[in-house]
C-alpha cells in the first residue's frame, strides 16, 4: 500500500480537497485502485451536527455517514463510493481509545497521546487503507490522505505525529507528503511573496515531516526565480515546487498536476507500476474542461435556501446543477436567494431587498429548493413553489423543498390553511408532513433517516422514471427526520399531485410530479450525493432540461442516452484500464 498525506499551511480551505481528489483522479488514470481518507481535526464525532455556515454542506455516503464536504469531492472526480470510516475525527479517535481504555484493553497502563492516540491513527489509517471502494471490490493500491487544517494548529498535532511515526513504520518508499501552501501576490507591488511558505514548511519540518512536493496555491502562474527561491529555502528539487493557479474549471486541476510531471515523480518516488504510455482517461477531463470553458448558451436557476451567503453550504448542489448543464451544452447562471427575502415582512423592512430577490426568481429559467432545517425561510420558499407552480416554471425540489411543497399545494389546492410540517407547527389541523416513527427527538446526531435506501417507482408514465432509464427502482441517499403524511395522500392524487415514488413498503412518500406542468417535481432524497461529472443525476438533469426548453424533445426520442449514462460506456466510467475513446452527450 502506497500513502500520499495532503497537508496544509498558511491557511486553510486552500484547495487541499481538490488537489487531493486530482492526484487521486491522475493516479486511477495511470489503472491504480485508489482510495481516499479525510482527517478532520475537530472533536465532533462527524458532520452530522454542524450548520452549513460552520463547515459547508454536510455530505451523505451510502451508509448514512453524515462526512465532510471534502469526501464528496473524491467521490465525484474518483467515481468511488467511500464508508464513514474514511472520515477520520478527534472525536471519533478518542472515542475509540476511551471505549478501549473503559474496557480494560490498556491493562492499567495510563493512557496518553503518545503512544495510544497516536497508535489508533494509524491503525485506523491502515485499516481503511485496504477496504475496496470501488465496484469490482479490489483492494486499493494507493490512498491519498487529507488532514484537514493547518500545519501548526493545536487540534492537528497528534495526526502530525502520528504520521511522523507512520512514515519509518511502512517505510520511505511508500510513503510521500504533499505540502497545499499559499503563495500570495500583494495587490501593491504585484510580487508573489514565497515567506508565508518558507515558514510553513520550517514548521512542517520541526514537526519530524518533510514535503516531497510543495504545490502553490496562487493567482498566476509562479515565476521561474519564485520557484527556484522556494525550492532552495524548502530543500527540494525546482521540479518538486509545483505550481497550482487559479484555472477557469476545477477539471483543469488534474491536468495541471500532470502537466508539470506528477504522475512521473510518484512513479519513480514511490515505486509504482505505471506505464509510460500516454493515459487516455485524462483525455475524459480534458474534454470537459474545454467544453465548460466554450459554453455560449446560458441557463439560469434560482436556488432559494436559507444558507445562500456561503456556497459551500450547497456544494453538491451546485455541482449537480453543473453536471447537468454541461450535459446539455449550457453555461450554468445559479442565483442565491435568501428565502426569508421572499416573504411579507422583508417587504416591510427592507422593500428594496424584497424586491431584488422576487426580481432573480422571476427572471430564472427554473427553480430549485433545497434541503434543510428549522423553520425560518420556510414560508419565503412555499411563496417561490408557489410562483414556479402557477407560473409553469421547472420547479425541483429536494426533501424540506418536497415536503414545502406538499404543504404548499395542501394549502392553496386543497384549500388547508394551515397545513405544515409538524416540524414547524406541531399543532396543525392538517399535518402534511410529519415527524417519522424512528426519529428520537432526545439526540441530534445520528438520528435521522440516512444513507442509501430503495424507492420503487409506481407509475410507468412517470417523467423521472423515464429520466432514470425507465428503471423499477431505483436507489439513493437519504437525510431527514420528517415525512409527508401517508394517510393524506389520496387526497392530494385527486387534484393532481401524484406520488410516483414510494419506499419498499409502500409508506414512505420518495417523489411526486404535478400533472399538466412542464416540470414539477419533488424527491425525498438527496440526488446531488450521486450525482457525477460524466453521469448527471437524472432530476438535476430534466430541471435543467426543462429550464432550457430541451426536455420534451429529449423525451420523444426516447431519452436514447439515459442521463446516468451521459457519456459512453468507454468513457463514462473512472475505472482503470478503460480507454476513452470519446465523449457522448444526448443530441438535441
Amino acid at each position: 500500500m502506497k500513502y500520499i498525506l495532503v497537508t496544509g499551511g498558511v491557511i486553510s480551505g486552500i484547495g487541499k480537497g481538490i488537489i487531493a481528489s486530482s492526484v487521486g483522479t491522475i493516479l486511477k488514470s495511470c489503472g491504480l485502485h485508489v482510495t481516499a481518507i479525510k482527517i478532520d481535526p475537530y472533536i465532533n464525532i462527524d458532520a452530522g451536527t454542524f450548520s452549513p455556515y460552520e463547515h459547508g454542506e454536510v455530505f451523505v455516503l451510502d451508509d448514512g455517514g453524515e462526512v465532510d464536504l471534502d469526501l464528496g469531492n473524491y467521490e465525484r472526480f474518483l467515481d468511488i463510493r467511500l464508508t464513514k470510516d474514511n472520515n477520520l475525527t478527534t472525536g471519533k479517535i478518542y472515542q475509540s481509545v476511551i471505549n478501549k481504555e473503559r474496557r480494560g484493553d490498556y491493562l492499567g497502563k495510563t493512557v496518553q497521546v503518545v503512544p495510544h492516540i497516536t497508535d489508533a491513527i494509524q491503525e485506523w489509517v491502515m485499516k481503511q487503507a485496504k477496504i475496496s471502494v470501488d465496484d469490482d471490490g479490489v483492494e486499493p493500491q494507493v490512498c491519498v490522505i487529507e488532514l484537514g487544517g493547518t500545519v501548526g494548529d493545536i487540534e492537528s498535532m497528534p495526526f502530525i505525529e502520528a504520521f511522523r511515526q507512520f512514515q519509518f513504520k511502512v517505510k520511505k518508499e511508500n510513503f510521500c507528503n504533499i505540502h497545499v501552501s499559499l503563495v500570495p501576490q500583494p495587490n501593491t507591488t504585484g510580487e508573489q511573496k514565497t515567506k508565508p511558505t518558507q515558514n510553513s514548511v520550517r514548521e512542517l519540518r520541526g514537526l519530524g515531516l518533510s514535503p516531497d512536493l510543495i504545490m502553490c496555491r496562487c493567482a498566476t502562474p509562479l515565476e521561474m526565480s519564485v520557484k527556484e527561491k522556494i525550492s532552495m529555502f524548502c530543500h527540494v528539487e525546482p521540479t518538486q515546487v509545483i505550481c497550482v493557479q487559479d484555472v477557469s474549471s476545477i477539471y483543469r486541476v488534474p491536468l495541471l498536476l500532470e502537466e508539470q510531471g506528477v504522475v512521473n515523480y510518484f512513479r519513480t518516488r514511490l515505486n509504482l507500476p505505471i506505464e509510460t504510455r500516454p493515459r487516455k482517461m485524462l483525455t475524459k477531463w480534458k474534454e470537459m474542461a474545454d467544453r465548460s470553458d466554450r459554453l455560449l448558451e446560458h441557463v439560469s436557476i434560482a436556488l432559494v435556501g436559507k444558507y445562500t451567503k456561503l456556497s459551500d453550504s450547497y456544494t453538491s448542489v451546485i455541482k449537480s446543477l453543473e453536471h447537468s448543464a454541461l450535459a446539455i451544452n449550457h453555461k450554468l447562471e445559479v442565483k442565491y436567494i435568501d428565502s426569508a427575502d421572499l416573504e411579507p415582512a422583508t417587504l416591510q423592512d427592507e422593500p428594496v431587498k424584497y424586491h431584488e430577490a422576487w426580481q432573480k426568481l422571476c427572471s430564472s429559467h427554473g427553480v430549485l429548493v433545497p434541503g434543510g432545517f428549522g423553520v425560518r425561510g420556510t414560508e419565503g420558499k412555499m411563496l417561490a413553489i408557489n410562483w414556479a407552480r402557477k407560473q409553469n416554471k421547472p420547479f425541483l425540489g429536494v426533501c424540506l423543498g418536497m415536503q414545502l411543497a406538499v404543504c404548499e399545494f395542501a394549502r392553496d389546492v386543497l384549500g388547508w390553511e394551515d397545513a405544515n410540517s409538524t416540524e414547524f407547527d406541531p399543532e396543525s389541523k392538517h399535518p402534511v408532513v410529519i415527524d417519522m416513527p424512528e426519529h428520537n427527538p432526545g439526540q441530534m446526531g445520528g438520528t435521522m433517516r440516512l444513507g442509501r435506501r430503495r424507492t420503487i417507482f409506481k407509475s410507468s408514465t412517470s417523467v423521472l422514471r423515464k429520466l432514470y432509464g425507465n428503471m423499477e427502482y431505483i436507489e439513493e441517499r437519504h437525510r431527514h427526520r420528517f415525512e409527508v403524511n401517508p394517510e393524506l395522500k389520496h387526497h392530494f392524487e385527486k387534484k393532481g399531485l401524484q406520488f410516483v415514488g414510494q419506499d419498499i413498503e409502500g409508506e414512505r412518500m420518495e417523489i411526486i410530479e404535478l400533472e399538466d406542468h412542464c416540470y414539477f417535481v419533488g424527491v425525498q432524497y438527496h440526488p446531488e450525493f450521486t450525482s457525477r461529472p460524466i453521469k448527471p443525476s437524472p432530476p438535476y438533469f430534466g430541471l435543467l432540461l426543462a429550464a432550457a426548453g430541451k426536455l420534451q424533445g429529449y423525451l420523444t426520442k426516447g431519452c436514447r442516452l439515459s442521463p446516468r449514462d451521459t457519456y459512453s460506456d468507454r468513457s463514462g466510467s473512472s475505472s482503470p484500464d478503460v480507454d476513452i475513446s470519446e465523449l457522448k452527450f444526448p443530441s438535441f
